[in-house]
């Protein structure tokens, strides 16, 4: 059987459109898939959280992408048992979050298939299929799904169908 993996990021607290979250619109989505598909999951952490006020939390995250400095709290070791990779992220000014970056970009990704995933209000997949081509090479980037954070909890069937 072929194993699979979800790596994610999600923020939960003010979000754009949804206001104050229990759970980011990410974590939903990706424990969707993890129920459709049995994957393994990996939630990446920053190190240094963002703010729970989302004006706040957009100015860190802008500062974090032009820096690329976003520690995160665990690495991941090792994806070598898995084939297929769901690459789950939040779009943080046209892209992922510099924490999920700095996640992957250690990972040998060569033979593997993605499956990008994202939440957002308004930008789709934006700048995602290039960074995860720059970042995932060698692997296999298929279509990915774009759900906008204000329907995550009503989008189970949207995620099967995708699947």
């Amino acid at each position: 059987m072929k194993k699979e993996l979800i790596i994610y990021f999600s923020r939960a607290d003010e979000n754009y459109g949804v206001g104050y979250i229990e759970k980011g619109n990410t974590e939903i989505i990706a424990e969707f898939i993890k129920e459709i598909t049995g994957a393994d999951m990996f939630k990446v952490e920053p190190l240094n959280p963002y703010s729970k006020d989302y004006a706040t939390c957009i100015e860190e995250a802008k500062v974090r992408t032009q820096t690329h400095n976003a520690p995160i709290k665990e690495n991941i070791k090792d994806i070598s048992q898995y084939e297929t990779i769901y690459i789950g992220s939040p779009i943080y000014w046209g892209g992922m979050p510099e924490e999920l970056i700095t996640a992957l970009k250690e990972l040998d990704f060569n033979g593997k298939t993605i499956r990008p995933f994202v939440t957002h209000e308004g930008s789709g997949l934006s700048g995602v299929p290039r960074q995860l081509n720059e970042i995932c090479t060698g692997a296999k980037i298929l279509d990915g799904l774009a759900i906008q954070g204000r329907d995550a909890k009503t989008s189970k069937q949207k995620v099967e169908n995708w699947i």
